[in-house]
């Protein structure tokens, strides 16, 4: 049996934790790590106490809104977005870690990422956002495509 090496481990680890989405459209998992260690975790769905989209249903599916667009228009949070409040619920700092996501993460958690202090993204599959690639390049946060499936995504490296 071989191990799989510490990227391999933690997007492994990321997808796990997106089966627990509540999301009717994309499920995603995410976990900030240092040092090899956990720092916290995420995936997307309604605040703690709100009824699901699994539940009542998808406010953009019946909009027909696009992916990547009016993301104020969804009742759920991102997994980005979950694993950074968990961390500071907790009283973790997460500057200097590395988010896997099995998702690039959109312009709004990209943005959260950056001020975060989040130095490195892996992820395995795109998102139809940008802006979000062109904002990490300009934070000189590194990007990690893991997911090359059929030209998908490009791993890509920003230092």
């Amino acid at each position: 049996m071989t191990r799989p090496a510490w990227e391999e481990y933690f997007m492994e680890i990321a997808t796990l934790i997106s089966k627990r989405s509540t999301c009717l459209r994309r499920k995603v998992g995410a976990i900030l790590v240092k040092d090899k260690r956990i720092l916290a975790t995420g995936y997307n769905g309604a605040p703690t106490g709100l009824r699901h989209c699994l539940d009542i249903g998808c406010l953009r599916e019946k909009e027909k809104i696009s992916s990547g667009e009016r993301h104020e228009l969804c009742r759920g949070l991102h997994a980005e977005q979950n694993a950074i409040i968990q961390a500071a619920l907790h009283g973790v700092s997460i500057k200097g870690s590395t988010l896997y996501c099995t998702n690039l993460p959109c312009s709004i958690c990209t943005k959260m990422l950056i001020n975060a202090g989040v130095k490195k993204i892996v992820y395995k599959e795109g998102y139809a956002d940008p802006m979000s690639k062109d904002m990490l390049k300009q934070a000189n946060i590194l990007l990690e495509c893991l997911g090359k499936r059929s030209g998908r995504d490009e791993g890509e490296g920003y230092t």
